[in-house]
């Protein structure tokens, strides 16, 4: 992106009022509380409708123009600046502030910003009323088929960049004149459909209707072989925007490399496109086994994925992949539709999904491979155990503030702590509504409050749990304590599905607490878990199993890796009679 990010043709739609030699009448719109520091009022353009809107309003600060400040906020260390304030019933033309009064990250209020030269954005994250079926009412962003990114949805409205000259006590105006465009859907193609279902059991919950989709991976010359039917690979995930790592073409001859900076790797962007391209190879090889591969669109207002489960701030969604979609897709594509013939897997989310599906649905999956899942047992949730410990930010000390570590290298460097991944989605959003990882967890984990929004399960701005919110977590999603506490039953059940995989040194933590689920797995008794748990030396997130090949490459090859481990399962469990032979011509 050019420095200018259009300056000068924006320079109209904002004044810098601290430039001008005389000071600004005083109006209600624009007084400031008597904390130091800028002041913006921003408004929105008559030209995105005349409607009032309700939504997050964000401010963002960036003091480089490598790209738009939108896209320059996350938990790393070079994270820009940002500031947000909720807005209800805010017409079109009318001034909204946000001065020091408000929170921010990761300078927390803008009355410590640096005077200087900032590229400044302002962009509102719109929401909308949903009155679920408990007659509770609630605010949240709908997706917009982008799977809950705040700064990509379609329809948020937001300003063009501008740079301006900040000063500790200047004011400044914004006009939001822009508006996300909507995404085009993708495609079907010969290999690969698009399907999109609505659920009766989520459009109860909702108020309104809700669909699922999923992108649907077809075997070879599945039209020439109507009498075969195929078995179900499951790949629970973040939201697809559609089928990955399938290109049927090889990868572009004069493709521009561009650098990954988490794999320290020039040209990954070649690399992906051949890894697509290999993988299209194996699915139409003739030795190659033939079954359907699918993965699920289920975003919710709350994420980009609604964790595959029920639960009481999202509803019933466990339920409606599970006895609704899954069924839709094996009936229109000939599938098996059989507990035997169905596996999953995933990682980081998916990991977590694909464990939980397949120890809340035990009958109607036959394997599940978990892939650097999110925390499974809560007593390692990140670097705190949420039973024992009193508070989430800080470790507990007579005289010192220590921060427990929320993301490291595989050298046990730390780039950001817990506190500071929350203070994050504090600004993007309260009462949950950040669209970011604590967020979800308590959306999917957590109680529903009495406002209709999730309960914490530690106070946002302090840290401290909530004992019995805690609780309710280990009775209900707690994947170890399940499977300690339901062994009896459930155990029979699982004999032989659960693979677990995990880099000792995941940047999440996300290890320690597989560490504690496999110790109790291999001491299981009446049956032996008869599964497998393994470890990545050094292995960051998301480690996956494959012990020849770095992940750079093996997250790239989900939808291959597992077979021969499924193959040999379904040899060993199919009941009698079973078809194992119309899907492997």
């Amino acid at each position: 992106m050019k420095s200018t990010f259009k300056a000068l043709a924006s320079l109209a739609l904002v004044t810098v009022l601290a430039a001008c030699n005389e000071a600004p009448a005083p109006t209600a719109a624009l007084a400031t509380d008597t904390a130091a520091g800028p002041s913006f009022t921003i408004r929105f353009d008559e030209s995105l409708g005349t409607a009032p809107q309700d939504g997050r309003l964000l401010l963002l600060l960036s003091n480089t123009d490598r790209d738009e400040p939108r896209f320059l906020v996350d938990n790393s260390l070079d994270t820009q600046l940002i500031y947000g304030r909720n807005v209800a019933d805010w017409a079109a033309g009318a001034e909204m502030l946000i001065d020091a009064a408000h929170i921010g990250f990761p300078i927390n209020t803008l009355a410590d910003l640096p005077p200087g030269r900032y590229y400044v954005q302002a962009l509102l994250n719109r929401y909308k009323d949903f009155t679920l079926s408990n007659g509770k009412t609630v605010s949240l962003s709908p997706d917009q088929g982008e799977g809950q990114q705040w700064n990509r949805k379609p329809g948020n409205y937001y300003s063009e960049p501008v740079a301006m000259d900040i000063t500790a006590d200047g004011r400044y105006e914004i006009l939001l004149d822009q508006q996300i465009a909507e995404i085009e859907p993708a495609e079907d193609t010969e290999f690969i459909k698009h399907v999109r279902m609505k659920s009766e059991l989520l459009s109860e919950f909702w108020g309104e209707d809700v669909y699922l989709g999923a992108h649907v991976l077809l075997p070879k010359d599945f039209d020439t072989h109507p009498e075969a039917r195929y078995p179900l690979m499951v790949f629970h995930g973040h939201f697809p925007s559609d089928f990955g790592a399938f290109r049927p073409e090889p990868p572009e001859p004069d493709l521009e490399p561009v650098y990954s900076e988490r794999f320290s790797m020039d040209g990954y962007n070649i690399i992906q496109q051949q890894e697509a391209h290999n993988n299209y190879l194996r699915w139409i090889a003739d030795d190659f086994p033939r079954f359907l591969a699918i993965e699920i669109q289920h975003p919710t207002p709350y994420y980009d994925d609604s964790y595959a489960v029920n639960s009481e701030s999202q509803g019933p969604y466990g339920d409606a992949i599970n006895y609704e979609l899954i069924p839709f897709i094996e009936e229109q594509f000939r599938g098996l539709g059989e507990g035997w013939a169905r596996f999953t897997y995933g990682g980081s989310t998916g990991g977590w999904e694909a464990m939980a599906t397949q120890m809340f649905y035990p009958d109607e999956f036959n394997g599940a491979f978990v892939a650097c899942p999110d925390p499974i047992d809560f007593r390692a949730y990140l670097t705190m155990n949420i039973y024992e410990d009193e508070n989430a930010y800080f470790y507990p000390s007579d005289f010192q503030s220590i921060t427990r570590p929320g993301r490291r290298d595989y050298l046990g460097n730390v780039s950001s702590s817990i506190k500071d991944q929350n203070d994050l989605e504090r600004v993007l959003g309260d009462r949950n509504r950040s669209g970011q990882q604590f967020d979800i967890w308590e959306a999917t984990f957590s109680p529903m409050a009495e406002d209709g929004y999730p309960a914490d399960l530690w106070d946002p701005q302090t840290g401290e749990i909530d004992p019995e919110i805690a609780a309710y977590w280990k009775e209900n999603f707690d994947l170890s304590y399940i499977l300690q506490r339901d062994w009896a039953t459930l155990g029979p059940k699982l004999e032989g599905k659960l693979h677990i995989y995990t880099g000792d040194m995941d940047n999440y933590y996300l290890n320690n607490a597989v560490y504690l689920v496999e110790e109790f797995l291999e001491n299981t008794t009446e049956p032996y878990y008869a599964g497998e748990v393994d470890y990545g030396d050094r292995a960051e997130h998301c480690w996956n199993g494959d012990q020849e090949n770095g992940n750079h490459l093996s997250r790239l090859r989900y939808n291959w890796m597992y077979v021969p481990k499924i193959l040999k399962r379904i040899e060993e469990s199919a009941p009698e009679g079973a078809d194992v032979s119309s899907w492997r011509y």
